[in-house]
């Protein structure tokens, strides 16, 4: 689901092959409105080429398949947010690649989600992940005899913060200032332009959710929602919500973990692949 009625074609074939790459989602300020300044989808065989070749070394045609593929023959009922899931990653990769960060919030099992994705992007998760050789040549000039064993047990992260996890900050902001407000505040200190927030909500409503979409908005970060069927409120703050087709908390998260787990696959394989 894309804000503002934005919407893509339906080509799934299309969609997998060429979005990651060749969709690209930038965001601009202008007169305190947020625009997309550019979603392009490749046409033609010589672009379809180009496309590929741009992903040779990162995620080909086949592994990005294989991935998605996977998802859906596990979930079909997931089938109907698969250009969502896509845009999402396209999103992500984009904060990567500019040297951005990945903020998560939300509330009971959805602030447990914020805290599992932190574990996959911040080490490796199917893959290994080796430091660079470069790294590895400043450890030696750092830690001397050391080096070797602490790059042999470093892994390659994505820079990605959980602010469920900070007990005294949010429990001093809520007695003293609004509980509703105390992911908006961490995203007021933590976010910038370029960086993505993913809200986690089951009903799309959570009203620290809702805030701290808002307060990204106006920041310039690129958000994220993560819901249940209706979208709830979330819809309309987020660039690219992904509204799992089910209405009970307990089937919503049940389905929102193959989809996180979808997109870690895809940014790992996509930057350590």
């Amino acid at each position: 689901m894309f804000r503002r009625g934005f919407s893509i074609p339906i080509s799934y074939s299309r969609i997998r092959i060429e979005l990651a790459e060749t969709a690209s989602l930038y965001f601009f300020q202008q007169r305190g409105v947020r625009f997309w300044s550019k979603y392009k989808l490749m046409q033609g065989a010589s672009n379809h080429n180009l496309a590929c070749d741009k992903m040779n070394g990162k995620m080909g045609e086949n592994k990005m398949n294989a991935v998605t593929e996977k998802l859906f023959q596990k979930y079909p009922e997931l089938s109907g947010c698969e250009n969502d899931i896509m845009a999402a990653f396209a999103a992500l990769k984009q904060c990567y690649e500019n040297g951005g960060k990945v903020l998560l919030c939300g509330n009971g099992g959805s602030a447990s989600d914020c805290e599992h994705i932190v574990g996959e992007l911040m080490k490796g998760f199917l893959l290994q992940r080796p430091v660079s050789a470069g790294l590895r040549e400043k450890l030696r000039q750092a830690a001397g005899d050391d080096a070797d064993y602490i790059a042999d047990h470093l892994q390659g992260a994505l820079p990605a913060i959980s602010l469920v996890s900070h007990s005294a900050l949010i429990t001093a902001f809520a007695n003293d200032v609004a509980a509703d407000m105390i992911f908006a505040q961490q995203v007021l200190g933590y976010g910038k332009p370029g960086d993505v927030l993913l809200g986690i909500s089951t009903s799309g409503n959570s009203a620290n959710v809702l805030r701290a979409l808002q307060v990204a908005s106006a920041l310039g970060l690129s958000t994220i929602g993560l819901t249940g069927r209706s979208g709830g409120l979330m819809a309309k703050h987020c660039d690219v919500t992904i509204c799992v087709p089910w209405d009970t908390t307990i089937d919503i998260q049940e389905r929102h973990l193959p989809v996180y787990h979808t997109l870690c696959i895809m940014l790992e394989e996509a930057f350590f692949g």
